[in-house]
């Protein structure tokens, strides 16, 4: 799977060891989308090129780290094609992708350390969109926003 990957400067840190995990751990082909510092910067730009990533097909699925979560998740669902999530524990994270199929992770560096941000990445990248009935609701999303 090709991961986008992005942060803003609260997300940096956070980043990295996401980032690094996957490198180093799985077979997921990883881009780094930037910030590449931990220089304040504006989250709208790092959020829109994960989305956009994802949106366009450039990779299969975004991952994207802010202080919060909450603002980058505006930002990426705010792109047609993307369904962006800020999961809190590990049964919003699998019923993000068993039942809405999202292909945007956004979480909050203030909220959660390296270690339980890693687990709910592997949970979020392990878990597969169950269709069916499912489906039919996430194409009712996709109308909202063009159907791409």
């Amino acid at each position: 799977m090709k991961i986008a990957i992005g942060a803003d400067h609260g997300g940096f840190a956070l980043k990295e060891a996401l980032k690094n995990h996957l490198v180093h751990n799985t077979s997921h082909q990883v881009v780094d989308y930037g910030t590449y510092d931990d220089e304040s910067c504006d989250y709208p730009d790092f959020a829109l090129l994960v989305a956009d990533a994802v949106a366009s097909g450039a990779a299969d699925r975004g991952i994207m780290i802010d202080t919060t979560g909450i603002a980058s998740t505006i930002v990426g669902n705010k792109v047609a094609g993307v369904r962006a999530t800020c999961p809190t524990c590990d049964f919003t994270v699998r019923s993000s992708r068993v039942h809405n199929n999202s292909n945007m992770l956004v979480m909050g560096a203030e909220l959660m350390g390296a270690n339980r941000a890693t687990k709910l990445m592997e949970v979020w990248l392990e878990t597969e969109f169950a269709g069916g009935r499912h489906q039919r609701r996430v194409d009712k999303i996709n109308r909202l926003d063009g159907g791409r």
